[in-house]
């Protein structure tokens, strides 16, 4: 879960940005500051990981701020002045928000963060058991051998178990990161398959038991040859 702050000296931006991240899984607002001050008094207190940081702002600027940080969190830089966005990136931010901003551009920029945090944190421990999922303005405990299968839907994803499917917004590739992969393999642009839930394979087609009947997940040709290499392995 990333941990976000928002430092914006505009009542309407910071209540707009606070409204997008409570839409997605991935990200937990901790405080809304409207300056320089509160936003440095919030890093002393909490751990951040991404700080969306407006860059006009009274006393001292977004800019001025983050130079001003020894070890500054991730940063997307929300402001109305396309002209500041080299110098933004000049400064190692990881994205440039041009307000009014949508939410289909806010999600991106988010997803970008994730990506870049989980690359540094590195893989999934196997050992885990379970991760967390927002859905239904809600964290929801899921144990990983509870997944039949992931589905993706445009800008969703569902979890199916065999009891039940949680809908949470969030990428493909996002949640593919949370879930370990020596148990989990990306098997079609839209599925990613719990291999100990496989009971055959046949042609471009994997059969599973849900609800105690047959159901079939689709084999992307791109995925084929990985997924056969993984079969046959294991194959006595």
């Amino acid at each position: 879960m990333i941990k976000a702050i928002i430092v914006d000296d505009e009542p309407l931006a910071l209540d707009v940005l606070e409204t997008y991240i409570e839409q997605l899984p991935n990200i937990e607002l901790v405080q809304k500051c409207s300056n320089a001050i509160e936003a440095n008094e919030a890093l002393k207190n909490h751990d951040i990981d991404l700080m969306f940081l407006d860059i006009q702002m009274p006393q001292i600027t977004g800019v001025e701020f983050l130079k001003s940080l020894n070890n500054p969190p991730k940063v997307i830089f929300t402001t109305a002045y396309p002209d500041y966005a080299i110098e933004g990136f000049e400064l190692n931010a990881s994205d440039y928000l041009l307000k009014p901003i949508s939410m289909d551009r806010f999600m991106k920029a988010v997803n970008r963060v994730s990506e870049q945090i989980e690359l540094e944190q590195g893989d999934v421990a196997d050992n885990e058991e379970f991760f967390f999922v927002k859905a239904d303005k809600k964290l929801i405990k899921v144990m990983f051998n509870d997944i039949l299968y992931v589905e993706g839907l445009k800008d969703y994803v569902i979890i199916k178990r065999n009891d039940s499917r949680i809908i949470t917004l969030q990428t493909m590739k996002s949640l593919e990161a949370k879930l370990p992969s020596s148990i989990f393999k990306r098997v079609h642009r839209s599925y990613i398959m719990n291999l100990n839930k496989i009971n055959a394979v046949m042609g471009n087609m994997i059969e599973i038991t849900e609800k105690g009947e047959k159901k079939h997940i689709p084999i992307g040709k791109n995925y084929r040859d990985q997924l056969l290499e993984i079969i046959n392995g294991n194959r006595l």
